[in-house]
């Protein structure tokens, strides 16, 4: 058994005589192992993160932005009146002006729309440190230009505005604060109704599941993406949900479901073409749906199937793409480390952590710990001891 686990007869050992509580990743290997349907997987209890969504401010809201001389940067939104209570009217009053003049609003539009790809690619190459800041004050500037446009151009700026305050809310996760990326998806949302977009209301949904994801939740998961389908969003969005609730399901160790649901998703996602317009999820995978399901074999206990996936796969992600990258190299690592090809998974990762260090991801930093974890049952290896010093020096950075 330990042979096929890849992990120690002593930590079998003591899971086996109830020294050592198992974690869910090893229950659902040894599901796999044993074919056992998801009842090993139903013993270990998992966590809920069942929290309400960030309540909205509405009109009365402000926008409070700091920039420290030493770079760093954070962001404040409060009550009007709270703002002005706090002391901060002598900064409310240093305004940039207050009327948004411009010359062709649907040019300016058209720029914003430029502009919004170049954050995106950003977003691929950098820390979100670097890209919030800017991605927020122009966020605000399109809030208010709508509140200041012709009826006929308002709604198409304020459905560009709901897919930057939704990046932003990605780029706030990606930081390491759920609570601000549902706070910012939560205002996608108003942006995209204000619009008379009713489509971006599932998506919080399935943004929330991914959340809830990373958080090892796996019912919260399943029933956050099944609400976000329930409520009729766009073909985009329900695949986008439907992958969700796969990850959900490969959380539960449930492999037909999550079989069924990834089917669903390939379906769904296949009828969608894009038309150049800003996507939501992501736009740098030639096919999303299989990169999933490689993530979805690892989470199942099936880290070879997995790798094997995600070997083929990862070789068609853009190399600009450094985020993308990053994600999947380390789940690729982590896969064959599961695997038992602990060389090779070192020889991949070593690859890949510069760019793990340059767009300082806390998602991915959650697969970099785990990946840490299963070396250290190797760490005899001499590929391990190699590496050890790199991996550990990337962890830190990413705590400090």
């Amino acid at each position: 058994m330990a042979a096929l686990l890849h992990y120690s007869k002593g930590h079998l050992s003591k899971i086996e005589t109830g020294n050592k509580r198992p974690t869910p990743d090893f229950a659902r290997r040894c599901d796999a192992v044993l074919d056992a349907g998801g009842k090993l997987t139903d013993l270990v209890s998992t966590q809920s993160s069942d929290a309400p969504l960030p309540e909205t401010h509405g009109d009365g809201e402000v926008w409070l932005m700091n920039l420290a001389s030493d770079g760093k940067s954070w962001f404040q939104p409060m009550d009007r009146r709270q703002a002005l209570a706090a002391g901060a009217a002598s900064v409310l009053a240093f305004g940039m002006g207050g009327t948004h003049a411009v010359a062709s609003q649907a040019d300016v539009l058209s720029t914003f729309r430029t502009m919004f790809d170049q954050f995106r690619q950003l977003g691929q190459t950098a820390s979100p440190s670097v890209v919030l800041p800017a991605l927020i004050a122009q966020t605000h500037t399109l809030r208010e230009l709508a509140a200041q446009s012709r009826p006929r151009l308002q709604a198409e700026i304020l459905a560009l505005n709901s897919r930057y305050a939704e990046f932003a809310g990605w780029m706030a996760q990606e930081s390491g604060n759920d609570r601000a990326a549902l706070w910012w998806t939560d205002r996608a949302v108003e942006f995209a109704e204000a619009g008379d977009d009713r489509t971006l209301g599932a998506y919080s949904l399935v943004r929330r599941a991914l959340v809830t994801m990373y958080l090892d939740d796996a019912q919260q998961t399943i029933e956050l993406a099944r609400q976000a389908q329930n409520a009729r969003p766009s073909a985009r969005i329900h695949g986008l949900a439907a992958q969700r609730e796969a990850q959900g399901h490969a959380l539960a160790g449930d492999y037909d479901s999550c079989m069924r649901s990834l089917d669903r998703a390939r379906k769904l996602l296949s009828t969608v073409e894009l038309d150049g317009e800003p996507v939501i999820g992501t736009a740098n995978l030639p096919d999303p749906v299989a990169m999933v399901t490689g993530w979805c074999l690892h989470d199942l206990g099936r880290p070879r199937d997995a790798a094997a996936i995600l070997d083929r796969e990862i070789r068609r992600v853009p190399t600009g793409a450094l985020r993308s990258q990053a994600r999947y190299g380390v789940r690729r690592a982590l896969a064959h480390a599961e695997a038992g090809d602990v060389d090779h998974a070192c020889a991949l990762l070593e690859q890949v952590l510069g760019a793990v260090d340059s767009v300082d991801s806390a998602t991915i930093t959650t697969d970099l710990r785990r990946l840490a974890r299963a070396l250290g049952r190797f760490h005899t290896a001499s590929s391990v001891r190699k590496l050890q010093p790199r991996l550990i020096a990337s962890l830190h950075n990413k705590i400090a």
